[in-house]
């Protein structure tokens, strides 16, 4: 154990008589840690001095001090209290009898614990007993630290050894450890439910955004504020930047001093082993993923409904939907996990597989809300089918790519499949590449209008959008149907077409639609 204050007070060997009123003292003043001892009798010690220090003096410089400043021991006492020294030592009896009382009533005003060294007590023992306790608190460290590297390693080589490794160290440390995954889900936990609400939340989502970032990072964070209850959690991510494994989170522990963290720094090493080992019996699997997807997706289900409810549960029941989402190399193996953890949850009834640089995902029709699960968490477009019979996954595929090509247009988020069949095939054409001929088709009608203040393409759409009716589009207008004819007339001259022809009108309706 370190020293402090008190337990030098305590050794009745040295005969330490404090002088401070323990009233006067801030709290925990006398528990402060002791990390040195030394004597000094210069005037202004403070340069020699650093935080947790104990200061020993004979007092020769109040002797030199006391007739010409009167105010001496209170700056005396305001800079080694700013150095954050623990206490301050008098030995008596050597240059003068007893401690100034002008040194007594500055360190009662200012907080400073003062104790009386009696003649019989020489400073080195002060010196030497620190040192003593010192050496023996970095011992029982030492021997504490090693001893629990060598438990955590059995525990380690348990059939759940990452389990038992993390239950170990939350012994070891009386703390609350948990793992988020990959995925940013609370993987395990020792104790079970040792983090409560809402601090459990705030902690996952911290994680989350050290995921999402894909870089090496430690940090702390105090959760649990807003319900009055504030703990102090260490985070610290596992794996390489770039490809992240999980995070460890560490609650706040008397036990995390140096030692401390060389034990956690063992654990880390263990547990990032340990995901790695997972992370190579997952790309395994992804690999079987993906060869089964591409049976499916070319008619043959048997051998991946046989092989499916062998590893992971029988696929989807039709009707099913096929969603497909882009994800970036560097979040692959977190959307892997968060959908291998979803087919555990369902018992199956879910299955996906790698398609080049995208995922595919085939869900049960009731099951939409995983597309978007994966958009919201990783910010991805994702498209997503109708729903369709067991005999048709190729065309429900198909529709996935369709809506993926739409969704990629807003950057993230969901597009259905029958969002954008509902705005009929022309629609659908003018979102390829059409919009630049689109543009040019369009050109006379718009450089008219700014060239000459007018609406012909406002009032060409409205005409298309009611049938070509005149009497419909003027009233829609707020014109008279004479100031239509008028402008479609115009309209027609400009574009160099006829459009009384539904072919004419479906072409510059497709125009419309494609600089929409």
């Amino acid at each position: 154990m370190q020293p402090t204050v008190r337990t030098l007070l305590d050794r009745p060997e040295l005969g330490l008589a404090l002088l401070t009123p323990p009233a006067s003292l801030p709290p925990e003043a006398l528990d402060a840690a002791v990390v040195w001892a030394h004597s000094s009798d210069l005037v202004d010690p403070a340069p020699f001095l650093d935080a947790g220090h104990v200061l020993l003096t004979t007092g020769t410089q109040f002797e030199r001090a006391e007739a010409d400043e009167p105010d001496f021991a209170d700056a005396y006492v305001r800079r080694l209290l700013e150095t954050g020294i623990a206490a301050l030592g008098f030995g008596t009896e050597v240059i003068r009898a007893g401690t100034p009382d002008a040194l007594v009533d500055a360190c009662a005003r200012q907080g400073l614990p003062l104790f009386e060294v009696p003649y019989r007590t020489p400073f080195i023992a002060i010196a030497r007993l620190v040192a003593d306790l010192l050496a023996e608190d970095a011992y029982a460290r030492q021997a504490w630290a090693l001893a629990a590297q060598r438990a955590i390693s059995l525990a380690a080589l348990r059939p759940d050894g990452l389990s038992a490794t993390l239950g170990e160290l939350s012994h070891r440390l009386d703390a609350w450890v948990g793992l988020i995954d990959a995925a940013g889900t609370l993987d395990r936990e020792a104790p079970d439910g040792g983090l409560e609400q809402p601090a459990l939340g705030e902690v996952v989502g911290e994680a989350r955004s050290m995921l999402r970032r894909g870089q090496r990072a430690s940090r702390s964070l105090v959760a649990g504020e807003s319900v009055g209850a504030p703990q102090r959690i260490t985070l610290q991510t596992l794996g390489g930047g770039g490809a992240l494994r999980g995070v460890l989170a560490i609650g706040d522990s008397a036990e995390l001093d140096q030692a401390g963290r060389e034990v956690v720094t063992s654990v880390i090493a263990l547990a990032g082993l340990a995901l790695e080992q997972n992370r190579d019996l997952d790309r395994a699997r992804g690999h079987l993923r993906t060869g089964l997807l591409r049976g499916i997706l070319a008619g043959d289900t048997d051998l991946a409904e046989r092989v499916a409810s062998e590893m992971w549960g029988p696929l989807p029941a039709a009707p099913f939907r096929v969603a497909i989402a882009d994800v970036p190399a560097q979040h692959v193996d977190r959307l892997t996990e968060l959908l291998e953890l979803r087919v555990e949850e369902r018992g199956g009834r879910l299955f996906f597989g790698r398609d080049q640089d995208t995922v595919v995902i085939l869900l049960e029709d009731a099951d939409t809300a995983l597309a978007d699960e994966v958009a919201a968490e990783f910010e991805v477009p994702v498209g997503i089918s109708d729903a369709v019979a067991a005999d048709a996954v190729a065309l429900a595929h198909e529709q996935a790519l369709r809506a993926l090509e739409r969704a990629r247009e807003t950057k993230a988020g969901v597009v259905a499949f029958d969002e954008i069949s509902r705005q009929g095939v022309l629609a659908f054409l003018a979102r390829t590449d059409a919009r630049a001929v689109a543009l040019a088709t369009l050109a006379p009608l718009t450089e008219y209008d700014e060239a000459h203040g007018t609406s012909l393409l406002e009032t060409t759409r409205s005409w298309l959008e009611h049938g070509g009716q005149f009497d419909a589009t003027a009233q829609a207008l707020g014109v008279h149907r004479h100031t239509v004819r008028s402008r479609v007339a115009l309209a027609e001259k400009l574009l160099g077409r006829d459009l009384s022809g539904f072919h004419a009108r479906a072409d510059l309706w497709a125009a419309l639609l494609a600089v929409d």
